[in-house]
Formats: structure tokens, sequence, C-alpha cells
């Protein structure tokens, strides 16, 4: 795992996601959030709701021990479109990267492609950072290397399970071990 060189973030687009899921199954995506970092610096910070798959015409149904995780309710979602709904506002920010970071990136990039693929919607291929690998070689001596745990750490606020919070934590991880590598 290796960050890029820290000039390259001059003129480069990396953006941060976070999902928060109804269950168990990837697709059941209900909130993304995103970070963009522009010129080493987040310009911009998005979250969307939406309604799982299924869930037209009914209300959404949500796990009460995800509820429990993430705190949206159902009704948080009445009158939101599904993600093909809200996918020509996200496109734009994924379409203008080629690096995607999230923290534990394999469940990111695992609920964004079967997201995708419910919806009939083909992405392009991204380069992957995953922040939990960057921050275990940046701060080995950490008790954990939990987006909580990192964030602590590096003073960052942090909303928890909050996706809009989480991409935002996420970004600024990078952009710190970045720096830290820089000096």
């Amino acid at each position: 795992m290796s960050l890029p060189a820290p000039d390259i973030l001059d003129d480069k687009v990396i953006t941060a996601i976070d999902f928060e899921t109804a269950w168990y199954q990837p697709h059941s995506a209900i909130a993304l959030g995103l970070s963009v970092i522009r010129g080493g610096v987040v310009t911009e910070t998005r979250s969307w709701l939406f309604r799982p798959p299924g869930s037209r015409g009914r209300p959404a149904y949500i796990r009460p021990d995800f509820i429990a995780i993430h705190g949206i309710r159902p009704e948080d979602l009445e009158g939101k479109p599904d993600f093909s709904g809200v996918w020509p506002e996200i496109m734009p920010y994924l379409e203008q990267s080629r690096t995607l970071l999230a923290h534990n990136a394999r469940f990111d990039r695992n609920v964004l492609y079967a997201t995708a693929d419910h919806y009939g919607i083909n992405l392009p291929s991204f380069d992957w950072v995953c922040t939990v690998d960057v921050s275990r070689v940046t701060w080995p001596g950490l008790e954990n290397h939990k987006l909580s745990t990192v964030c602590r750490h590096l003073d960052i606020p942090l909303d928890h399970h909050d996706a809009a919070s989480d991409a935002h934590g996420c970004a600024n991880i990078y952009l710190r071990a970045t720096k830290q590598r820089e000096a």
C-alpha cells in the first residue's frame, strides 16, 4: 500500500466515499456521503439518502440493529428516490475522480458496485485507497484503526456513521497521512 507522491495531489481530484446500508446485502445502500479533495484540500462534502431496493410504494425496511448503528429510520427515507434517482447528482463526482478513498474500502467498493449493478448502472474502474490500511502504516501504535479512533487521534471532528461526516473524516485522514509522509 502506498500513497501517491504529495505533488500528485496538486492536480488530482480524489473522492472519499462512505455508504450506510439497510441490511447485510451490499446492494441495500440507503446513504452515501462523499468528500472531494482538490489541490490537497477538501473542497466539498455532500450526502444523499435514498430508498433501498424493493421499497417502492411501501415503507422502507431497515434492520433494527442497523438503525442502532447509523440512526437512519424508514421515515427518514419517505419521499426519497432509490439510488437510480440520485445517481445523476452523484455521477459527476465519481466521473472526475480516478481514485476513491474509503475507510474499509472493501466494504464501500462492494456496496458501490453491487448497488450500481442492481440498478443497471455501468461504473468505470477506480484506483482504491483504504484509509484503514493508510492509518495502520502511518500510525501503527494506535489501539485500533477504526475511523472513530483515528479521527480522535488526529482531532478530526466526526459524527460517526453519518455518511458525510465519515467521508470527510476519511478524506482528512488521507490528507494528514500524506502530509506526514511529506515531512
